[in-house]
Protein backbone atom coordinates (compact mmCIF):
# COMPACT_ATOMS: atom_id res chain seq x y z
CA UNK A 1 0.00 0.00 0.00
CA UNK A 2 1.33 3.66 -0.72
CA UNK A 3 2.13 5.67 1.90
CA UNK A 4 -0.72 8.34 1.26
CA UNK A 5 -2.97 5.29 1.28
CA UNK A 6 -1.46 4.23 4.82
CA UNK A 7 -1.66 7.62 6.30
CA UNK A 8 -5.29 7.74 5.07
CA UNK A 9 -6.38 4.64 7.40
CA UNK A 10 -4.40 5.98 10.19
CA UNK A 11 -6.71 8.85 10.25
CA UNK A 12 -9.62 6.67 10.37
CA UNK A 13 -11.85 8.74 7.80
CA UNK A 14 -15.26 8.11 8.70
CA UNK A 15 -17.68 10.08 6.08
CA UNK A 16 -19.14 13.05 5.92
CA UNK A 17 -21.30 15.39 7.86
CA UNK A 18 -23.71 17.26 5.58
CA UNK A 19 -26.47 19.25 4.65
CA UNK A 20 -27.89 20.76 1.74
CA UNK A 21 -29.17 24.28 1.25
CA UNK A 22 -31.14 26.34 -1.38
CA UNK A 23 -30.21 29.76 -0.51
CA UNK A 24 -32.40 33.21 -1.55
CA UNK A 25 -30.90 36.81 -0.69
CA UNK A 26 -29.92 37.96 1.80
CA UNK A 27 -28.19 35.14 3.52
CA UNK A 28 -25.35 34.81 5.26
CA UNK A 29 -23.55 31.36 7.77
CA UNK A 30 -21.21 30.77 9.30
CA UNK A 31 -19.37 27.25 10.34
CA UNK A 32 -16.12 26.18 12.57
CA UNK A 33 -15.41 22.92 13.31
CA UNK A 34 -11.93 23.12 14.84
CA UNK A 35 -9.69 20.39 14.36
CA UNK A 36 -11.76 18.98 11.59
CA UNK A 37 -12.38 19.54 8.06
CA UNK A 38 -14.98 21.54 6.70
CA UNK A 39 -16.07 22.15 3.02
CA UNK A 40 -18.46 23.97 0.62
CA UNK A 41 -19.38 22.75 -2.54
CA UNK A 42 -21.60 25.30 -4.83
CA UNK A 43 -24.14 22.86 -7.04
CA UNK A 44 -25.53 25.92 -8.20
CA UNK A 45 -25.27 29.88 -8.58
CA UNK A 46 -22.49 31.32 -6.37
CA UNK A 47 -21.01 32.79 -3.38
CA UNK A 48 -18.63 34.48 -1.31
CA UNK A 49 -16.33 32.99 1.50
CA UNK A 50 -14.99 35.29 4.44
CA UNK A 51 -12.22 34.71 6.90
CA UNK A 52 -10.53 36.86 9.30
CA UNK A 53 -8.19 39.27 7.79
CA UNK A 54 -8.24 37.93 4.32
CA UNK A 55 -9.99 39.23 0.96
CA UNK A 56 -12.90 37.59 0.03
CA UNK A 57 -13.42 34.50 -2.10
CA UNK A 58 -15.72 33.83 -4.82
CA UNK A 59 -17.11 30.88 -4.95
CA UNK A 60 -18.98 29.43 -8.22
CA UNK A 61 -21.07 27.03 -9.55
CA UNK A 62 -19.26 23.09 -9.48
CA UNK A 63 -15.76 25.19 -7.27
CA UNK A 64 -15.34 22.61 -3.88
CA UNK A 65 -13.48 24.15 -0.96
CA UNK A 66 -11.82 22.73 1.62
CA UNK A 67 -10.48 24.63 4.89
CA UNK A 68 -8.51 21.61 6.64
CA UNK A 69 -8.28 22.46 9.96
CA UNK A 70 -12.37 23.80 10.09
CA UNK A 71 -10.99 28.11 10.77
CA UNK A 72 -14.12 29.81 11.61
CA UNK A 73 -15.73 31.63 7.84
CA UNK A 74 -18.53 32.78 6.62
CA UNK A 75 -20.11 31.82 3.36
CA UNK A 76 -22.94 34.57 1.85
CA UNK A 77 -24.45 35.87 -1.18
CA UNK A 78 -22.79 39.32 -1.03
CA UNK A 79 -18.79 39.67 0.38
CA UNK A 80 -20.19 42.87 2.59
CA UNK A 81 -23.23 41.32 3.62
CA UNK A 82 -24.50 42.66 7.01
CA UNK A 83 -27.09 39.84 7.28
CA UNK A 84 -26.45 38.42 10.68
CA UNK A 85 -24.72 34.64 10.08
CA UNK A 86 -27.04 31.50 10.66
CA UNK A 87 -24.66 28.75 12.78
CA UNK A 88 -24.74 25.89 10.55
CA UNK A 89 -23.75 23.21 13.16
CA UNK A 90 -27.35 22.64 14.54
CA UNK A 91 -28.17 22.05 11.26
CA UNK A 92 -25.30 19.45 10.54
CA UNK A 93 -25.89 17.93 13.94
CA UNK A 94 -29.71 17.53 13.10
CA UNK A 95 -30.76 13.76 12.64
CA UNK A 96 -32.26 14.52 8.64
CA UNK A 97 -30.60 15.31 5.41
CA UNK A 98 -33.49 17.74 4.26
CA UNK A 99 -33.21 20.35 1.65
CA UNK A 100 -32.77 23.60 3.93
CA UNK A 101 -34.53 26.55 2.61
CA UNK A 102 -32.98 30.36 3.30
CA UNK A 103 -34.61 33.15 2.13
CA UNK A 104 -37.97 34.78 -0.02
CA UNK A 105 -37.83 34.34 -3.48
CA UNK A 106 -35.98 33.08 -6.29
CA UNK A 107 -32.92 30.58 -5.04
CA UNK A 108 -29.59 32.28 -6.28
CA UNK A 109 -27.44 29.49 -4.52
CA UNK A 110 -27.26 25.85 -3.72
CA UNK A 111 -24.82 24.74 -1.47
CA UNK A 112 -23.94 20.97 -0.18
CA UNK A 113 -21.94 21.91 2.86
CA UNK A 114 -20.56 19.96 6.22
CA UNK A 115 -17.00 18.57 7.72
CA UNK A 116 -15.35 15.24 7.56
CA UNK A 117 -14.87 12.88 10.22
CA UNK A 118 -11.65 11.37 11.35
CA UNK A 119 -9.39 11.13 14.64
CA UNK A 120 -8.22 14.67 15.05
CA UNK A 121 -5.27 13.49 16.94
CA UNK A 122 -3.93 11.19 14.44
CA UNK A 123 -4.78 13.48 11.43
CA UNK A 124 -3.08 16.54 13.09
CA UNK A 125 0.23 16.19 11.10
CA UNK A 126 -1.45 15.73 7.63
CA UNK A 127 -3.90 18.75 8.42
CA UNK A 128 -0.69 20.93 9.91
CA UNK A 129 1.04 20.25 6.45
CA UNK A 130 -1.74 21.70 4.69
CA UNK A 131 -2.91 25.57 3.94
CA UNK A 132 -5.64 26.89 5.66
CA UNK A 133 -7.82 26.71 2.75
CA UNK A 134 -7.98 24.96 -0.59
CA UNK A 135 -10.17 25.61 -3.46
CA UNK A 136 -10.69 23.64 -6.70
CA UNK A 137 -12.13 25.94 -9.76
CA UNK A 138 -14.28 24.61 -12.33
CA UNK A 139 -15.44 27.11 -14.81
CA UNK A 140 -11.98 29.07 -14.74
CA UNK A 141 -10.54 25.38 -16.46
CA UNK A 142 -11.20 21.74 -17.29
CA UNK A 143 -12.28 20.59 -13.61
CA UNK A 144 -10.57 16.59 -12.69
CA UNK A 145 -12.29 13.59 -13.98
CA UNK A 146 -12.42 13.00 -10.34
CA UNK A 147 -14.24 16.17 -9.43
CA UNK A 148 -16.76 16.81 -12.14
CA UNK A 149 -17.55 12.39 -11.32
CA UNK A 150 -18.00 12.81 -8.06
CA UNK A 151 -20.51 16.05 -8.07
CA UNK A 152 -22.24 14.36 -11.11
CA UNK A 153 -23.19 11.66 -8.52
CA UNK A 154 -23.73 13.71 -5.86
CA UNK A 155 -26.35 15.86 -8.00
CA UNK A 156 -27.86 12.52 -9.00
CA UNK A 157 -28.04 11.43 -5.64
CA UNK A 158 -29.67 14.44 -4.26
CA UNK A 159 -32.38 14.09 -7.10
CA UNK A 160 -34.79 12.39 -5.56
CA UNK A 161 -35.36 10.24 -2.69
CA UNK A 162 -33.60 7.24 -2.09
CA UNK A 163 -32.41 4.33 0.02
CA UNK A 164 -29.07 4.58 1.50
CA UNK A 165 -28.52 8.15 0.45
CA UNK A 166 -26.49 9.30 3.58
CA UNK A 167 -24.16 6.08 3.39
CA UNK A 168 -23.79 6.62 -0.44
CA UNK A 169 -23.13 10.33 -0.41
CA UNK A 170 -20.60 9.44 2.64
CA UNK A 171 -18.17 7.06 0.79
CA UNK A 172 -18.29 9.97 -2.20
CA UNK A 173 -17.52 12.39 0.56
CA UNK A 174 -14.74 10.71 1.37
CA UNK A 175 -13.24 9.88 -2.28
CA UNK A 176 -13.43 13.51 -2.61
CA UNK A 177 -11.30 14.34 0.38
CA UNK A 178 -8.93 11.74 -0.71
CA UNK A 179 -8.71 13.12 -4.31
CA UNK A 180 -8.56 16.35 -3.10
CA UNK A 181 -5.16 15.82 -0.56
CA UNK A 182 -3.81 13.65 -3.61
CA UNK A 183 -4.44 16.69 -5.64
CA UNK A 184 -2.58 19.03 -3.59
CA UNK A 185 0.49 16.71 -3.01
CA UNK A 186 0.97 16.53 -6.56
CA UNK A 187 0.73 20.20 -6.99
CA UNK A 188 3.48 20.89 -4.74
CA UNK A 189 6.51 22.78 -6.01
CA UNK A 190 10.34 21.29 -5.26
CA UNK A 191 11.49 23.32 -2.20
CA UNK A 192 8.12 24.15 -1.22
CA UNK A 193 9.59 23.13 2.31
CA UNK A 194 6.11 20.85 3.21
CA UNK A 195 7.12 17.41 4.56
CA UNK A 196 3.83 15.69 2.17
CA UNK A 197 6.46 16.53 -0.64
CA UNK A 198 7.87 13.06 0.99
CA UNK A 199 4.85 11.20 -0.37
CA UNK A 200 6.54 11.90 -3.70
CA UNK A 201 10.13 11.04 -2.71
CA UNK A 202 10.66 7.40 -4.11
CA UNK A 203 13.39 7.03 -1.07
CA UNK A 204 11.49 8.42 2.08
CA UNK A 205 7.97 6.98 0.90
CA UNK A 206 9.48 3.99 1.42
CA UNK A 207 10.55 4.82 5.22
CA UNK A 208 7.33 5.99 5.40
CA UNK A 209 5.39 3.04 4.34
CA UNK A 210 7.30 0.74 6.66
CA UNK A 211 6.87 3.18 9.76
CA UNK A 212 3.00 3.06 9.13
CA UNK A 213 2.74 -0.34 8.58
CA UNK A 214 4.37 -1.34 11.41
CA UNK A 215 4.60 1.23 14.22
CA UNK A 216 5.55 -1.50 16.69
CA UNK A 217 8.25 -2.86 14.99
CA UNK A 218 11.88 -1.76 16.74
CA UNK A 219 13.00 0.01 13.61
CA UNK A 220 16.80 1.28 13.38
CA UNK A 221 17.76 3.92 11.22
CA UNK A 222 20.12 1.29 9.00
CA UNK A 223 17.15 -1.10 8.13
CA UNK A 224 15.34 2.02 7.40
CA UNK A 225 17.87 3.58 4.96
CA UNK A 226 18.22 0.05 3.38
CA UNK A 227 14.91 0.25 2.59
CA UNK A 228 15.59 3.84 1.37
CA UNK A 229 18.12 2.00 -1.18
CA UNK A 230 20.09 5.22 0.81
CA UNK A 231 23.74 5.31 2.92
CA UNK A 232 22.19 6.06 6.61
CA UNK A 233 23.78 9.39 6.54
CA UNK A 234 22.05 10.41 3.05
CA UNK A 235 18.93 9.36 4.16
CA UNK A 236 18.89 10.29 8.30
CA UNK A 237 19.76 13.78 6.54
CA UNK A 238 17.42 14.10 3.53
CA UNK A 239 14.66 12.37 6.12
CA UNK A 240 15.18 15.54 8.72
CA UNK A 241 15.45 18.30 5.73
CA UNK A 242 12.26 16.98 4.03
CA UNK A 243 10.44 16.07 7.16
CA UNK A 244 11.70 18.69 9.80
CA UNK A 245 12.66 16.22 12.73
CA UNK A 246 14.88 12.94 12.76
CA UNK A 247 13.29 9.27 11.64
CA UNK A 248 13.06 7.98 15.12
CA UNK A 249 11.90 11.23 16.16
CA UNK A 250 9.09 10.69 13.45
CA UNK A 251 8.40 7.40 14.32
CA UNK A 252 8.21 8.43 18.39
CA UNK A 253 5.27 10.95 17.80
CA UNK A 254 3.83 8.59 15.65
CA UNK A 255 3.78 6.06 18.12
CA UNK A 256 2.44 8.43 20.96
CA UNK A 257 -0.37 9.63 18.48
CA UNK A 258 -1.46 5.77 17.63
CA UNK A 259 -1.40 5.58 21.50
CA UNK A 260 -3.31 8.64 22.54
CA UNK A 261 -5.92 7.36 20.53
CA UNK A 262 -6.43 3.59 21.86
CA UNK A 263 -6.14 4.99 25.10
CA UNK A 264 -9.09 7.20 24.64
CA UNK A 265 -11.10 5.02 22.61
CA UNK A 266 -10.60 1.93 23.80
CA UNK A 267 -10.59 -0.02 27.26
CA UNK A 268 -7.11 -2.21 26.45
CA UNK A 269 -4.72 -2.44 29.58
CA UNK A 270 -1.73 0.10 29.05
CA UNK A 271 0.43 -2.87 29.33
CA UNK A 272 -1.38 -3.57 25.91
CA UNK A 273 -0.66 -0.28 24.49
CA UNK A 274 2.93 -0.30 25.33
CA UNK A 275 2.84 -3.09 23.43
CA UNK A 276 1.52 -2.44 20.22
CA UNK A 277 3.18 0.99 20.74
CA UNK A 278 7.15 -0.59 20.47
CA UNK A 279 8.12 -1.10 23.66
CA UNK A 280 9.49 -3.52 25.69
CA UNK A 281 8.26 -2.44 29.32
CA UNK A 282 4.93 -0.23 30.32
CA UNK A 283 7.44 2.07 32.35
CA UNK A 284 9.29 3.04 29.08
CA UNK A 285 6.39 3.72 27.31
CA UNK A 286 4.85 5.44 30.04
CA UNK A 287 7.75 8.02 30.12
CA UNK A 288 7.75 8.67 26.91
CA UNK A 289 4.40 9.19 26.33
CA UNK A 290 4.68 11.57 29.31
CA UNK A 291 7.17 13.30 27.66
CA UNK A 292 4.66 13.66 24.60
CA UNK A 293 1.47 14.50 26.00
CA UNK A 294 2.70 16.11 29.76
CA UNK A 295 0.72 13.08 32.44
CA UNK A 296 0.91 9.65 32.58
CA UNK A 297 -1.33 7.31 30.03
CA UNK A 298 -3.76 6.01 32.77
CA UNK A 299 -4.16 9.87 34.12
CA UNK A 300 -4.87 10.79 30.53
CA UNK A 301 -7.18 8.28 29.88
CA UNK A 302 -9.00 9.27 32.76
CA UNK A 303 -9.61 12.78 31.33
CA UNK A 304 -10.45 11.75 28.41
CA UNK A 305 -12.87 9.23 29.10
CA UNK A 306 -14.74 11.08 32.11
Amino acid sequence: MDTLSLILDDIRLKGAVFRQYALAPQWSMRLETPGLSSFHIVTGGQAWLRREAEAPLLLQSGDLVLLPRGIDHRVQDDPDSGTPPRDMLPDLDAPTDELIRIGEGAVGCTLLSGYFRFEVELARPLMAALPQLLHLRTLAASPPVWLRAGLEFIADEFSRPRPARQAIVNRIADILLMEFLRHHVESLPEGSGNWLLALRDQALSAALSAMHREPQRAWTVPELADLACLSRSAFAERFTQVLGQPPLAYLTEHRMRLAAWQLRSGSQPVARIAEASGYASETAFSQAFKRAYGSSPSAWRRERQG
